[in-house]
């Protein structure tokens, strides 16, 4: 034990990463971050069983903050499973399929080789596959068609077998998708000819939806809402007439999802109150609230600073409320914690700075930092103008406690009664 507990708190070279236990390398890598983890895990003669032993988010958060170009290597030894959840954050934009998006993925995977293709084809939707070559193909002939070759063919781009005929849509994607049928009908010809079927008779619209319930179903199994779920965290309450209710029963839902480490912010009450009630548990529902918003987003997933965004909004929305009911006592601010639904307290500091912006809306300036103040409360996600900042800087960052709340409301009175 005091062995392990060493590996955990010594700065390791690489050669001395190499030499652990697999076990000890596990272990290690949760002590290291961003770039060094990455390369720890891609330069190991164990890569892909160091790959494979994080969680699908893990991977995709590291992939996130390295960036994809310098997280090429790290695609490459995926898991199956790991790739399908990437897929599953980075396809979809609430509830639209992006195909752009879906060939930018497929070119990564495709680079794996043959080998991993068909590692990839026996985790994915066979409906997501349909889905992605009815946008990009035209499909003619099949088993059965009748007319002579020249007739058959006149009309498409080309055949990968004599019996489908193929005609591109997209001219942008028509090397991929091509590049992708060849191996398709080399590596499963069955699973070829029904997709070559079901593109030639399919309803898009009915494939999306059933796409999008499946990708539901695996994310809820990993602690993220559907959508109509997390788009209810955003409810407006009044904030004059919010009550403690108390009693806080911890959803099924929001168990089994990957803890990853949520920012709460240094020295806020937040952070102060979660350090005398943190648990476990709690954590898991913080996490949970922080992937409502992130699905709520949808184009959050994409951007790590995005993401980074989504996060920063929660916990200022959460410290915003704790101030306004606790009044800075941290016993008080644990309790209110452990006993309130986070959910309810988001609501309440959304609430609470959604007041702003309807202040703002009836709020006209001609001076340039004003103006950018009220254009910043008038996005969909209010946002704090940095301009008011120490530092000055022309920018936006989100809300993050009530002095936050107390000085623009100030500075709106003041416009209001100019």
């Amino acid at each position: 034990m005091a062995e392990k507990n060493q590996v955990a708190t010594v700065k390791l070279s690489e050669r001395d990463f190499q030499a652990l236990p697999l076990q000890q390398k596990n272990d290690y890598l949760r002590t290291v971050s961003g770039k060094e983890k990455l390369d720890l895990i891609v330069g190991d003669a164990d890569a892909k069983r160091l790959a494979a032993a994080l969680p699908p988010q893990e991977l995709f958060w590291l992939m996130k903050e390295v960036g994809e170009a310098d997280a090429v290597d790290l695609l490459r030894i995926a898991s199956a499973e790991q790739a399908v959840f990437i897929m599953d954050m980075e396809l979809w934009d609430g509830w639209t399929f992006s195909e752009e998006q879906a060939c930018h993925w497929l070119t990564y995977f495709m680079e794996g080789g043959e080998a991993r293709v068909h590692e990839l084809l026996k985790h994915l939707d066979y409906e997501l596959l349909q889905l992605l070559l009815s946008r990009e193909i035209v499909v003619g002939g099949g088993i059965g068609d009748q007319g002579n070759d020249e007739e058959r063919q006149g009309d498409y781009d080309h055949t990968f077998d004599d019996v489908f005929m193929i005609k591109f849509k997209n001219p942008k994607h028509s090397q991929l998708i091509g590049a992708f049928l060849s191996m398709l009908v080399k590596l499963d010809n069955e699973l070829y000819t029904a997709l070559m079927e079901g593109v030639k008779g399919d309803v898009d619209l009915e494939l999306e939806e059933q796409c999008q319930r499946f990708r539901t179903g695996r994310l809820q199994d990993l602690g993220f809402p559907p959508l109509e779920e997390a788009l209810s965290i955003y409810a407006r309450i009044h904030p004059d007439h919010f009550q403690l209710q108390g009693g806080k029963e911890f959803a099924a839902a929001a168990e089994g999802g990957q803890l990853m480490p949520v920012f709460a912010g240094e020295g806020t009450l937040l952070e102060r109150a979660l350090g005398l009630a943190g648990s476990d548990i709690l954590m898991q529902e913080l996490n949970y609230l922080v992937n409502s918003a992130l699905v709520a987003e949808g184009e959050a997933f994409h951007e790590p600073e995005s993401m980074l965004g989504v996060m920063h909004r929660v916990c200022g929305y959460l410290n915003i409320a704790l101030e306004r009911l606790a009044a800075g006592d941290e016993r008080k601010a644990a309790q209110i914690l452990a006993e309130e639904e986070l959910k309810r307290l988001f609501q309440l500091g959304y609430s609470i700075v959604l007041q702003l912006k309807f202040v703002a809306r009836d709020t006209e300036t001609v001076d340039y930092a004003t103006g950018k103040l009220l254009a910043g409360l008038k996005a969909k996600r209010p946002r704090f103008y940095r301009g008011l900042d120490a530092d000055g800087v022309d920018g936006y960052r989100e809300f993050r406690d009530l002095d936050d709340v107390r000085r623009v409301s100030d500075l709106l009175a003041q416009l209001q009664g100019q």
